[in-house]
C-alpha cells in the first residue's frame, strides 16, 4: 500500500472558502485591517480601489473594521470611498473596545450612515463639532496600542467619478429595519455588488447630501426599504421619483405589501394600517401634493420587482432580490451560486422535520425571541405575557473588557440626550472562566474624596436580552431539542442560514468543523500551514476553527443551535466551548440547549413542564372520546410519567395505534417488571428517578415482539441504537447490525442459516422491506424520530442511554461489525468514530470490543488509517487523529505480542519431543501481514507529526516502520524506499531545528 500517495491524498470535496465579506465584530483583529484618515480629509470613505494593496489574511479577517467615532447623530455622515485610500497604509489594531460598525450598524441608534462597497466598508460617525477633537483622542489611542500607521491624504474629488452598483435607501430606526437592511447590503457585498447605503434624513449638512445625491447619480440601480413610516420622509419620496424616472427603482415593501400603497388609501386614511400613519403626509415636511402622488403612483409602475419583507420571508426576499439584481447587472454567475445554495439549504439545513404536534410553549418561544433580538414582534408579541423589568437596560453598551476605545476612553462624557447622570455604563465580559456584566466604573480601584481604596466589585447577570445569545436547560425528555426545533422552523427566515450541531462533548468539535460544507470554507489542514512558520498542532486546529468563526462573525445573521450540550469542555482536549462561538452581540444568534444547570455564566432559561391542558392534548392524538374516569387515568399517567414530553408523546402514540384505554395500558404497564440493570452513572440519572418510564419502553418492545415475533427486528434496532454515535442512523446500517446481534438458543440460529440459504434469492427483497416495518414501527411509536435525511432515524438520548443498560450481549460487537463492513468514511464518520471508541478505549474508557487479528488489519488498512488522515487533513483535527493512530499502533503491538508467544497445541503433549511453536511460525503469512500494517501505520504517524514540528518523535518511528519493511520485504522494496525518504526529509529539518537552537 503506497501510504505516500494515501497520506497526501487531498480528499477533494466542495468547499471553497466564500468571497470576501466586511466583517464587523472579531475577536481578535487583524494587524492590518483598518486605515486611518486624514483629519483635514473628509472622513466619508469606503476605500476599494486597484491601488489598495491587501493581504488575503487582512480581507478575511477584517474588511469592514471601523469605530463608531459618533457624538451627535443629527451631525453624523456618511461614508464615500476614495480611489487613494491605502496605499502604503497598515497600522495594528488590537482587541479595542470598537463600536463595530459596517455599511449598517448592528445599532443603529448609535450610528448614523453607512458607505459600503464589495470589497471593504469603512466610514466614521463623526459629527461637525468636536471632529478634529476625536480624531486626535483616536491617535493616542492607537498608540496607546503600539499602532503604526501612515495618514494618507483622501481625495474628494477622485470620488464623485465613482460609480456603484446599487444604492440602498431606507428611513428609520427600527431594529428589525436595521438588521433587515444591513443583511442586505451584506449580502449584495459578498457577491460582488458595491454598495451605497443611506438614511438621508439623519444628516443637516448640505455637503453630506449633496455627496448622497451624487452616489445615487451614479448606481445602477436604486433599492428603496418602503416602511409605513417612509411616506412622511421627503428623502423617500424624492429618492421614488429620481429612480422611477430613470427605471432602475427597486422598492422592497417592508412589512407592507403593493396592495397597501395606495394613494386614496394613505390620504384617507383608509384601513387600519393608514389609521395612524396616513394623511396628507407631504404637507408634514412641507411638499407638494403633485410631487408625492407621483412617488407613490410610480410604484406600481415597476411590475417586475415585487419584493416583500413580510416577518416571515426576509430570506427569501434578499435571495430574491440578490438574483434578480444579480441576473440585470449580467452576473449569470452570482445567480448559478444562488440556486446552488437554496438546494442545499434545503436538503441540509434542519436535522429534523417539523413537529405537526408540536404544543404549548408559547411563552418560552416569545422569551427566546425576546431573549435574542431584544424585541418582539407580530402575533408572538400577543402571546408573550410576563418577563421581569431590568434596570439600566436603557443606557446598556456591550464591548470587550480586554478592549479600550473612544467611548471607553470619554466614559464619563455626556453624548448629547442619550446619556444621563447615574447611569453606569455597562460592558460584555469574556474570558476562559466567565462571561458576566460588569460595570465599567468599578474595573479599576478608585480613591473617593474620604481616602481608602474601594475593592473591584463585580455585578453579576440575569438574562441578557437583544444580544444574540440564549440558553435553554431542562431534565432529559422535557423537550428542550423540540423547542429549539420550532424556534428554528419559526423564525429561520429571519436568518441566512440554520446551524444544527449537536453538543455531545466528545463530537462537538467535529460536529462543529462540519459546518464548512454549509458555509463553504475550506479548514484542511494544507491551507492552515504558514510556509514561513511551522506551525504546532494547537495553532493549526485553531486556525481551522477560526475560519468557521469568522464567517459566522460577518454581517450576515445565522442562527447556531447547540442541542444537548454535555460539558462546558471539550472531552479531548478540556478546551473551553465557548472559543468555538463568535463574539455575542452581533449578527449570529445561538441557541444552547442542555442538563447542565448553568453554561457560561449565562443565567438559563429554565424550561418547565407542560401544563396539565397541554399534556392531555399531547396524549390525546387520536380524536377518541374518553370518560370522566379514563380522563382521571391519563393524569395518573402523566404523573407517573415525570410529566417528560417524551413519555406523554409516547403514551399518546399507544393510544392512538392500538385499540386500548388509558385504564388497561396503566394496568399492563405496572404488570411489567423491571428488569434487573445498572443505573449507576450520571447519564442514568434521570432513569433511577423514572421507573414507570422504563416499564413504558418495556411496553413498547413486548409490543414490538408481539406483533412480528420473538426479538423482533425493531427491538433489536433499538437497543443497537445506543452504540452508535449521538448523530442521525441510517436504516440499513441500523438494521444490519440488529440482525448481527447473536442469538440466544444457537440451534435456532442453524436452521435460520438454512432457511436463509435456502431462500437466497428472496432474502434481498424481504430485508428491505422488514427494514422499513422495522424503522416505520418505530416512527410510529415515537421510540424513533424521523429524520431530513432520507432513509435515517434519530433517537432520544434516554433512549439510547436504557439500551446501553440493558445490557443485552454481543450488541457492542455487532455494531462494530456492521460500521467496519457497510460503514462510509464521508457519510458515516460519527459513526465510525463510535466504534472506535468501543474498539481502542480513548482516555479512562474501557476496550469493549475485541477483534480477531483478521478483522483487525481489515480495520486498520479500510477504516482506521483514512478516517485518521480525514480527520486530520481535511478537517485539521491533528490530536484526535494522532491518538487514534497510537491507540491503534497499540493494539497492533499487543496483536504482534500475542503472536510471538509461545502456544501449545493439545497434540503437543503427546509428542514431549517436538518443540513448542508460536503463533508466528504457524500463522507466518498472518503475522507478516500483521507486521507491515503496523509499519504502515508507524509511517503514516510520522509523516502526521513532522506537520506539526515533532520531528524527533516522528524520526524514531519512521525508524521502526523501516526496520520491520528491511526485515520482511527487503532494502529495494518500494515501500522501505519511500519510508527512507521520509527518515531523510525528517533528519534533516530535525538538524535544522538543533542548528538554530
Amino acid at each position: 500500500m503506497e501510504m505516500g500517495s494515501t497520506l497526501n491524498m487531498d480528499f477533494q470535496e466542495d468547499s471553497g472558502t466564500l468571497g470576501s465579506l466586511p466583517v464587523t465584530t472579531s475577536r481578535n483583529m487583524s494587524s492590518s485591517s483598518s486605515a486611518f484618515f486624514s483629519a483635514n480629509q473628509s472622513p466619508f470613505f469606503s476605500p476599494r480601489s486597484s491601488t489598495c494593496q491587501f493581504s488575503e489574511s487582512t480581507r478575511s479577517d477584517a474588511q469592514c473594521d471601523s469605530a463608531n467615532l459618533s457624538a451627535d447623530p443629527p451631525s453624523s455622515c456618511s461614508g464615500i470611498q476614495g480611489t487613494e485610500c491605502l496605499r502604503n497604509a497598515r497600522f495594528d489594531l488590537p482587541d479595542m473596545k470598537l463600536e463595530p460598525t459596517a455599511c449598517i450598524s448592528s445599532d443603529f441608534q448609535k450610528s448614523d450612515h453607512v458607505v459600503s462597497n464589495g470589497t471593504l466598508s469603512s466610514y466614521g460617525h463623526v459629527g461637525d463639532n468636536g471632529y478634529y477633537d476625536l480624531i486626535a483622542k483616536h491617535r493616542k489611542q492607537m498608540k496607546s496600542h503600539d499602532m503604526s500607521f501612515s495618514p494618507v491624504p483622501i481625495s474628494l474629488s477622485s470620488n464623485r467619478n465613482r460609480s456603484y452598483d446599487i444604492y440602498i435607501g431606507l428611513h428609520g430606526r427600527k431594529p428589525s429595519l436595521q438588521r433587515f437592511a444591513n443583511w442586505l447590503r451584506a449580502e449584495l457585498e459578498l457577491q460582488g455588488m458595491s454598495c451605497f447605503v443611506s438614511d438621508r434624513a439623519r444628516f443637516r449638512s448640505s455637503r453630506k447630501l449633496g455627496l448622497m445625491e451624487k452616489a445615487m447619480d451614479v448606481s445602477s440601480f436604486g433599492v428603496v426599504i418602503l416602511t409605513r413610516k417612509s411616506f412622511k420622509n421627503p428623502y423617500t419620496i424624492e429618492e421614488l421619483r429620481f429612480f422611477s424616472s430613470k427605471k432602475n427603482l427597486v422598492p422592497i415593501y417592508f412589512d407592507l405589501s403593493p396592495g397597501d400603497c395606495l394613494v386614496r388609501d394613505i390620504v384617507e386614511k383608509r384601513g387600519e394600517l393608514w389609521e395612524k400613519h396616513g394623511g396628507e403626509l407631504w404637507f408634514l415636511y412641507g411638499g407638494l401634493e403633485k410631487e408625492w402622488k407621483e412617488a407613490v403612483n410610480g410604484l406600481f409602475r415597476v411590475d417586475e420587482w415585487k419584493l416583500e419583507a413580510q416577518d416571515g420571508s426576509w430570506r427569501d426576499c434578499i435571495s430574491r432580490a440578490v438574483s434578480l439584481l444579480a441576473m440585470r447587472l449580467g452576473r449569470r454567475s452570482v445567480v448559478e451560486q444562488m440556486m446552488r445554495w437554496r438546494e442545499k439549504v434545503e436538503k441540509e439545513e434542519f436535522p429534523f422535520p417539523r413537529n405537526e404536534n408540536f404544543v404549548g410553549r408559547k411563552k418560552e418561544l416569545s422569551e427566546l425571541e425576546f431573549i435574542l433580538f431584544g424585541d418582539i414582534s407580530g402575533e408572538t408579541e400577543r402571546d408573550y405575557f410576563e418577563l421581569k423589568a431590568r434596570s439600566k437596560r436603557k443606557n446598556l453598551m456591550i464591548g470587550w473588557s480586554k478592549s479600550s476605545s473612544v467611548e471607553e476612553r470619554l466614559g464619563k462624557r455626556q453624548w448629547g440626550s442619550g446619556s444621563r447622570k447615574g447611569k453606569e455604563p455597562v460592558i460584555w465580559k469574556e474570558s476562559e472562566k466567565e462571561i458576566e456584566m460588569q460595570s465599567t466604573e468599578r474595573q479599576q480601584n478608585q480613591r473617593p474624596k474620604g481616602g481608602g481604596w474601594t475593592s473591584r466589585r463585580k455585578k453579576s447577570a440575569k438574562i441578557v436580552y437583544g444580544k444574540g445569545i440564549a440558553c435553554v436547560t431542562g431534565d432529559s425528555g422535557i423537550g428542550k431539542t423540540e423547542l429549539l426545533l420550532e424556534f428554528a422552523y419559526r423564525y429561520h427566515q429571519r436568518y441566512k442560514m440554520v446551524l444544527w450541531i449537536g453538543g455531545e462533548s466528545r463530537y462537538i468539535r467535529q460536529n462543529y468543523l462540519n459546518l464548512r460544507s454549509l458555509l463553504e470554507v475550506d479548514v484542511r489542514v494544507e491551507n492552515c500551514i504558514d510556509k514561513s512558520k511551522m506551525k504546532s498542532f494547537d495553532e493549526q486546529e485553531e486556525a481551522a476553527i477560526s475560519r468557521i468563526r469568522k464567517e459566522l462573525m460577518r454581517n450576515i445573521p445565522f442562527l447556531v443551535v447547540i442541542d444537548n450540550l454535555e460539558s462546558e469542555k471539550d472531552w479531548w482536549d478540556q478546551k473551553l466551548i465557548m472559543d468555538l462561538l463568535p463574539r455575542f452581540g452581533g449578527e449570529t444568534h445561538i441557541v444552547i440547549s442542555t442538563r447542565l444547570p448553568r453554561v457560561m455564566n449565562l443565567e438559563p432559561l429554565k424550561l418547565s413542564y407542560l401544563s396539565a391542558v397541554e399534556a392531555m392534548s399531547l396524549m390525546q392524538v387520536s380524536a377518541k372520546e374518553y370518560p370522566i374516569a379514563e380522563i382521571d387515568v391519563l393524569r395518573t399517567i402523566e404523573e407517573k410519567v415525570g410529566r417528560l414530553t417524551l413519555g406523554l408523546a409516547i403514551v399518546g402514540a399507544i393510544l392512538s395505534e392500538l385499540p386500548i384505554n388509558p385504564s388497561r395500558l396503566l394496568d399492563t404497564i405496572n404488570r411489567i417488571p423491571l428488569r434487573d440493570i445498572s443505573l449507576s452513572g450520571r447519564e442514568a440519572h434521570s432513569l433511577r428517578k423514572n421507573t414507570f418510564l422504563l416499564q413504558l419502553f418495556e411496553v413498547c418492545f413486548s409490543i414490538f415482539d408481539h406483533a412480528v415475533g420473538p426479538r423482533s427486528l425493531a427491538t433489536r434496532m433499538v437497543l443497537v441504537s445506543g452504540w452508535f454515535a449521538p448523530a442521525a442512523i441510517p436504516v440499513s446500517l441500523l438494521a444490519l447490525a440488529a440482525r448481527k446481534i447473536p442469538e440466544k438458543h444457537k440451534r435456532t440460529c442453524f436452521w435460520r442459516k438454512v432457511l436463509r440459504s435456502l431462500t437466497c434469492g428472496f432474502s434481498s427483497s424481504y430485508s428491505k422491506r422488514s427494514e422499513t416495518e422495522a424503522s416505520s414501527m418505530l416512527l410510529r411509536f415515537n421510540i424513533a424520530r424521523s429524520s431530513t435525511k432520507e432513509g435515517y432515524v434519530h433517537f432520544n438520548e434516554l433512549i439510547k442511554v436504557y439500551a446501553r443498560k440493558r445490557g443485552v450481549t454481543g450488541v457492542a460487537h455487532a455494531m462494530v461489525q456492521a460500521i467496519v463492513s457497510r460503514g462510509s468514511l464521508s457519510l458515516h464518520s460519527e459513526h465510525i468514530w463510535a466504534a472506535c471508541f468501543l474498539l481502542f478505549g480513548f482516555g479512562n474508557d474501557p476496550i469493549v470490543v475485541e477483534l480477531r487479528v483478521s478483522e483487525l488489519l481489515y480495520l486498520v488498512k479500510e477504516v482506521i488509517l483514512p478516517l485518521a488522515i480525514r480527520t486530520f487533513i481535511t478537517f485539521s483535527r491533528c490530536r484526535p487523529a494522532l491518538e487514534l493512530l497510537q491507540l491503534c499502533t497499540n493494539a497492533l503491538e499487543v496483536a504482534d505480542q500475542a503472536f510471538v508467544t509461545p502456544v501449545e497445541k493439545w497434540f503437543d503433549k503427546s509428542l514431549c519431543w517436538r518443540p513448542i511453536k508460536t503463533n508466528a511460525q504457524l500463522n507466518p503469512c498472518l503475522w507478516q501481514d500483521l507486521a507491515l500494517s503496523r509499519a504502515t501505520v508507524l509511517e503514516t504517524r510520522a509523516k502526521l507529526l513532522l506537520r506539526g514540528g515533532q520531528f524527533d518523535i516522528g524520526d524514531d518511528l519512521i525508524r521502526k516502520a523501516i526496520f520491520i519493511r528491511t526485515s520482511i520485504c527487503g532494502e529495494d522494496h518500494p515501500d522501505t524506499v519511500s519510508a527512507r525518504e521520509t527518515l531523510s526529509k525528517l533528519t534533516r529539518l530535525l538538524a535544522n531545528v538543533q542548528t538554530h537552537t
